[in-house]
């Protein structure tokens, strides 16, 4: 194409070795999110729609990843203050989760219309007593 005036050719899409870059770039985020237990679908990465929504998939990353991480490391600072400290033990207050609030007064509709259940077992089942 001859082009006249100053005028410069500039491409208006991308080549297919840019859009080979930019699937490989995805590709990769995806792979390296999973291997550390995210799920793709909190990177905002197109074609990741394996949890039905966000809220979902916040929920598995607290559950799956998050929390058993958190108790192997306070697992560990647990077991290195024993010397100092008899039955120290140290854990994640899930109470203080808004990710996991709806998982919570899920179980607590479900103690409290357990009526075969003591009010005490229903305490200790709900880790308030």
């Amino acid at each position: 194409m001859l082009l006249e005036g100053g005028l410069k050719w500039q491409p208006l899409s991308l080549s297919p070795a840019e859009m080979d870059f930019l699937a490989l770039k995805e590709s990769s985020a995806r792979e390296i999110a999973m291997s550390f237990g995210v799920p793709p679908m909190l990177l905002g990465l197109p074609g990741d729609a394996t949890y039905a929504n966000y809220r979902e998939a916040n929920r598995a990353l607290w559950r799956l990843t998050v929390l058993p991480l958190c108790a192997k490391i306070l697992g560990a600072v647990a077991h290195g203050l024993r010397g100092w400290f008899d039955g120290a033990a140290l854990r994640v207050d899930l109470n203080k989760l808004p990710a996991l609030a709806e998982d919570r007064m899920a179980l607590w509709r479900e103690v409290s219309g357990a009526d075969w259940l003591s009010a005490d077992e229903k305490k200790a089942l709900l880790g308030v007593a």
